[in-house]
């Protein structure tokens, strides 16, 4: 029985390290800011698209990827204080390409944010549905 699992069991996914660099944010475009509520609360918020290049050594299409980071305000209160991973990129492929993530904001925090610490890990395969 434990030949016959080991046989037809799944390959395992190792999650697989993304560099993120040229962080930076924007104003979202107005049809995602529209309505826009924070994280975790029923305040309004702002919508911002945090961007950057996610540089992909693996050779393979990375799916999945989860990217961590920690979101400041001016005067450095933590925006998302609960949580540190801040969205997802689909799908990232060998070499260094673009990518955005919207996030958003309660409107009462001042601004410039500060974008700190930002890192990405993937899989090679789909791991989600």
């Amino acid at each position: 029985m434990v030949l016959a699992t080991w046989l037809f069991a799944p390959p395992a996914l190792a999650s697989i390290q993304i560099k993120l660099s040229d962080i930076s944010y924007s104003d979202c475009a107005p049809e995602l800011s529209e309505g826009g509520i924070a994280s975790g609360s029923s305040m309004a918020a702002n919508c911002f698209l945090i961007t950057g290049k996610a540089k992909n050594s693996s050779g393979k299409t990375i799916y999945d990827a989860d990217v961590f980071g920690r979101i400041y305000d001016a005067n450095h209160n933590n925006v998302m204080p609960n949580r540190s991973r801040v969205g997802l990129i689909e799908e990232v492929p060998p070499g260094v390409s673009d990518f955005e993530i919207p996030v958003y904001v309660p409107e009462i925090l001042p601004t410039p944010l500060q974008l700190e610490k930002f890192k990405a890990s993937g899989f090679a395969g789909r791991v989600r549905r």
